[in-house]
């Protein structure tokens, strides 16, 4: 029987996910990272992106989240975001249309124009719509 760890991930309004997998793979700032069971304590900041879970049996979970912090301890790890889904139930469309919202606001730059959350809001729809092409591709 393989190993696994106890992963919950939570966002501000709920538990997304509680349960066991044999690997999570989130987006630290600095780069993905993956986290095996026994690993060692970590605390990190996460950016906007996939979070996925490797559940055993060739099943596997993704999840997105619009940021926030991992804590890895050695049974548990712990994805705490605002903003967390089912990779499955992201809207295209809506991430299509927040895009393109973002890049005009950053292309007609005005003083009334708060250029750090349309960064942030545009680096937020380019994380959902990679996490939905990475889900294409897996055939989900």
């Amino acid at each position: 029987m393989a190993m696994t760890v106890h992963v919950d991930i939570v966002s501000a309004e709920r538990e997304i996910f509680s349960g066991q997998a044999e690997m999570v793979f989130a987006p630290a700032v600095q780069g993905e990272v993956g986290i095996a069971p026994s690993h060692a304590p970590l605390l990190t900041p996460l950016g906007p992106g996939e979070v996925r879970l490797q559940l055993g049996n060739g099943q596997s979970e993704a999840f997105y989240i619009n940021g926030g912090m991992l804590e890895v301890q050695p049974r548990v790890v712990t994805v705490l975001s605002d903003t967390a889904l089912r990779a499955a139930d992201l809207d295209e469309e809506a991430a299509l249309r927040a895009k393109t919202a973002a890049e005009e606001a950053l292309h007609n730059r005005s003083a009334e124009m708060d250029y750090a959350k349309a960064q942030a809001e545009l680096a937020q729809a380019v994380a959902q719509l990679q996490t939905i092409q990475k889900l294409r591709r897996r055939g989900r």
